[in-house]
Parts: structure tokens; C-alpha cells; sequence
């Protein structure tokens, strides 16, 4: 069946909006999306105001390009999505984390999707105007420059990052020269393995490649019930003209967070039961969150043990006015660092998944399709959205500058 324009006006909004978040907006049947989209069912006319007033549609090209790098579950790339820019490539290794990403991002015809990107050639990364990675972290050596130099050995930052994944992205940006980058780490990035990691890294972008660059570390807890502290790195092509430093000052940061009970689900009936997370009429959770007898005895004798000891380890206990702990990629162990209190009740429960997204800022629209621990594994490895979009917002401006981006060999 011929595709009409409202069809077209669809497959733009799928571009940064899964069937299934669509589907919840509208209130209707994914299955209903689904035949719009492929052409079987034409798209009603009025659909064209609906889809306008509730989305964005993102026409192929509109303000700027961007890679996902190191993507895990798409949490960045949702925020620059939403703010003009539209994903060339994607970068993601781990077969789980690929496959919720893919469940709920639609990719143009051109897009590239690779997984080890150890394993690609700079040269096959399509040009973009934005780097976005949040890349993991790992040591640098830090012998010599001038003692290699005279072996003939490799030299700046190709003798120290040689072997790490930050090498990667460093051949990447020397190779496209994107207009801007964003990189994403743990707070402990700046003191790991004394500051050496991180001044190699600041020398290898500023210094050897020309950028300049600016970073902080940023709390979540203004949009989320989350103490989540995260280091953010962006770097402006210092060789385009009039580009200076991108100022953290511009990001939008609310005056007061939210507390826990923006996310736990309700458990009167408000919201709908959705399976396994919440049964019922009143969508109460599953008793498979709860904790076993056996392991609040332990978590609670550890917690003691260490008390004894002067320390501070032990479980997080939280009630729906309080904010969390850090969410983390071993969640699925017992739970420890966010236990919800259950009111009348003497043993806590585990957060479910939903809860967890919603933790991170994802919308209940956002489809998890994997178990349980890929699913507490994935959201504790990812961004905090609502956060990387105030950044996104900030950095918009120059990336829709009227400079093309510098794609030659630096």
C-alpha cells in the first residue's frame, strides 16, 4: 500500500520514538502502530495534528549528526534525539544491552550499528557533528615520550592510550574532527590511578588533538530521586572558527529534586498492573522483590558487623520521601544499596526494573525486554536522561552554528 503523509509524518516520529511509546501516548494498541507504519493500514488524517502536538517529528538531516558510542541502552542518545539531532551510527557490544536498544530506537536506512569498535576502521565511521561515548575507564601508562621517540615508537597519544578503549574514540575524533564531543565517566575518573588517567586525557583532547575542552561533575539529584554523581567531558573544535570552551553554566539544573515517590509504583490501582513487575487490580508488586528472610538477616548483620567496626558499609533503606543512593550495574546481587521500606511490613523489597527506569529517567513508554539482572545490570550502567537532556538543550547552539564540521584528516 502507498505510504500517505501522515505515514511519512509517522516514520519521521519513529526516528527518536519506539512503536511502544508511541502506542502509550496515543493510548492504543502497538500492534496498531505497527500496521500504520508498514503501510497495511493507511494513517487517518487526523493523526498528522496528534503526532505534532505530543512529538517531534525528526525529518532526516534536521540540525545536526551524531554517533553513539559505547551506547549500552541508549540513555544519551534518547536526549540528543529530542533536541534536533539524529544518530548515524551506533557503537554497543553487549548482546543484551543491543537488543533493548533495538527494541526501542528506530534507525534510518543509513544508520550504522557495530558492536566491538576496537575492530573499526575510522575511515568506515560515517561523518558526524557530534562524538557522543560514555566510555569506560581504564589506566594509561605514562612511560617516556621523548625515550620512544627515539626507538621510533609510537608518539603522543597513540603511545599513551595505545590498548584502551579511550584510544578508540581519540583515533575516531582525529580522523572525522565532529564539531563537538561529549563523554560521560564516573566522578572518579579525575582521581583514578593518582590523576594520571585523566590528565592523559585531558592532554590527548586539548593538547594532541586541538579541542577545547571543559568538564564537571554533575549530580542527578536535581531531576531524579537519585545521589548519582557522573563526570561530563565536552570538547569544541578549537580550529573552527569563533569555538571557545562549552560553558556548564548554560545547563538548566531544576532548584529542588524529586523524592522517591515520583517513581515507586503506587500499588492502589492508579496505574495500570503490568506484568511481572505489578499484579492485580491494585498493581501491587510481585512478591518476587521482596526479599528472602535469609538475606535481610545477613544484609542486616553485615550492616551491624561493619557499624562495630566504625565503618559505614551496609544497606540503603529508603521511603517514598527520601532520595537514593547510586543505582548500580550489581543491583541484581541482593539489592543492598536501595531497599524501598514497606510500611507494616518487617522485611524491604528491591526495586523492580520499571522502578529502575523510571529512577534514570526513562519513560514507563521505554521497553524492557530482557530478564530481570540484564535489565538492573543495564539501567545501573546507564545515564540519567532527563540530566543528559539539559545538557543536550545547552549544547544545541553549537552545533547548529552555521560551520560545516571539519571531516578532513587532522
Amino acid at each position: 500500500m502507498m505510504k500517505n503523509t501522515t505515514t511519512k509524518l509517522l516514520l519521521k516520529v519513529r526516528l527518536s520514538h519506539s512503536q511502544a511509546e508511541i502506542a502509550h501516548t496515543l493510548g492504543i494498541d502497538e500492534r496498531i502502530v505497527n500496521k500504520w507504519e508498514s503501510g497495511e493500514v493507511a494513517c487517518p488524517k487526523y493523526l498528522d495534528g496528534v503526532l505534532r502536538m505530543h512529538f517531534r517529528p525528526q525529518p532526516v538531516g534536521e540540525d545536526f549528526t551524531f554517533v553513539d558510542l559505547f551506547a549500552g541502552i541508549g540513555g544519551i542518545r534518547r536526549a540528543f534525539d529530542k533536541t534536533g539531532g539524529r544518530c548515524v551510527m551506533t557503537g554497543e557490544w553487549n548482546k543484551f544491552a543491543r537488543q533493548t536498544y533495538a527494541a526501542n530506537f528506530a534507525n534510518p536506512p543509513d544508520h550504522v550499528s557495530v558492536g566491538d569498535i576496537t575492530e573499526v576502521h575510522a575511515d568506515d565511521v560515517p561523518d558526524h557533528d557530534l562524538l557522543l561515548a560514555g566510555f569506560p575507564c581504564q589506566p594509561f601508562s605514562l612511560a617516556g615520550v621523548s625515550k620512544k621517540n627515539s626507538l621510533g615508537r609510537l608518539h603522543g597519544f597513540q603511545d599513551e592510550t595505545q590498548g584502551t578503549l579511550f584510544f578508540d574514540l581519540a583515533r575516531i575524533i582525529e580522523a572525522k574532527r565532529p564539531k563537538s564531543f561529549l563523554l560521560e565517566n564516573v566522578r572518579n575518573l579525575l582521581s583514578h590511578d593518582g590523576g594520571r588517567t585523566f590528565e592523559v586525557i585531558r592532554r590527548t583532547l586539548e593538547d594532541e588533538l586541538g579541542y577545547a575542552i571543559s568538564y564537571r561533575v554533575m549530580d542527578a539529584s536535581s531531576w531524579v530521586p537519585q545521589a548519582r554523581k557522573r563526570i561530563l567531558i565536552v570538547g569544541v573544535d578549537g580550529e573552527l572558527p569563533a569555538k571557545a570552551a562549552f560553558d556548564f553554566d548554560l545547563v538548566k539544573v531544576p532548584k529542588a529534586g524529586p523524592v522517591m515517590r515520583t517513581i515507586l509504583h503506587p500499588q492502589d490501582g492508579s496505574q495500570a498492573a503490568e506484568s511481572p513487575y505489578t499484579i492485580g487490580a491494585k498493581a501491587r508488586v510481585d512478591a518476587r522483590y521482596t526479599l528472602t528472610p535469609h538475606l535481610w538477616d545477613y544484609l542486616r548483620e553485615y550492616a551491624a558487623k561493619h557499624r562495630r567496626a566504625g565503618n559505614g558499609f551496609g544497606y540503603g533503606l529508603v521511603g517514598a520521601d527520601d532520595v537514593a543512593r547510586t543505582l548500580s550495574a550489581r543491583y541484581s546481587k541482593d539489592g543492598s544499596e536501595i531497599l524501598v521500606d514497606r510500611p507494616g511490613q518487617s522485611i524491604p523489597r528491591r526495586l523492580t526494573p520499571r522502578e529502575c527506569a523510571r529512577l534514570m529517567g526513562f519513560p514507563d513508554s521505554f521497553v524492557i525486554p530482557v530478564s530481570d539482572a540484564q535489565a538492573y545490570k543495564q539501567f545501573g550502567n546507564s545515564v540519567v536522561v532527563p540530566m543528559m537532556s539539559a545538557v543536550a538543550e545547552a549544547m544545541h547552539p553549537l552545533l547548529v552554528e552555521q560551520v560545516p564540521a571539519r571531516h578532513d584528516a587532522a
